[in-house]
């Protein structure tokens, strides 16, 4: 069974219905035992870190979270959530990724960053079967500095991480739910993980 985190932020439903197009069955819940026992999880989010961690601290999901031995996968606010600190709000979050996230700063270029961009570099059995840099849909302000745990890169105002992974929890940055055939390909490959 898929558990989808269900918590203070958005676009949760939309990563459900891309899971569905794909013939994975998922249920989107904030109850711990459900998501302790799922066979793999996915932390997505659309939505402010600060708001985010708070919610995740009242239901006791940050805890959780940090525990979990299954594949987890997190996306956009979710990877943000997974590293160790966000300059949204100041704000300390799960320190899965020892990754500072930071807030675009160009004179230039319009931020938030919306749009399709493509993604290389890639070290993670997430990105098995794409193409040399694949495109994929993005939507944010902030983004994770490039470090040891980035498995695939972007640019936007400058180099920054795709995706992290730290033993059983990988994140993107991007959206795979809104990719078309490349999300699709990288959630096939999650669902897949032993």
């Amino acid at each position: 069974m898929i558990a989808i985190i269900k918590y203070n932020a958005g676009n949760v439903q939309s990563v459900q219905y891309a899971l569905q197009r794909i013939g994975v069955e998922s249920v989107v819940t904030d109850d711990i035992d459900t998501i302790y026992n799922a066979d793999k999880v996915i932390f997505p989010g659309v939505g402010h870190a600060q708001f985010a961690m708070q919610y995740l601290r009242d239901k006791n999901l940050d805890k959780l979270i940090i525990s979990l031995q299954q594949p987890v996968l997190g996306i956009c606010l979710g990877l943000q959530l997974l590293c160790k600190h966000s300059e949204e709000g100041d704000t300390d979050c799960l320190g899965i990724f020892d990754t500072p996230i930071k807030l675009f700063a160009s004179p230039v270029l319009k931020v938030p960053q919306i749009g399709w961009n493509n993604i290389y570099n890639y070290k993670s059995t997430l990105f098995d079967g794409l193409a040399d840099e694949a495109f994929v849909y993005t939507v944010h302000s902030y983004y994770a500095a490039l470090s040891e745990e980035t498995t695939a890169v972007t640019d936007y105002v400058l180099p920054y991480s795709a995706a992290l992974q730290q033993n059983n929890f990988y994140a993107v940055q991007f959206h795979p739910e809104k990719s078309g055939a490349v999300g699709e390909t990288i959630l096939k490959n999650f669902i897949q993980l032993p």
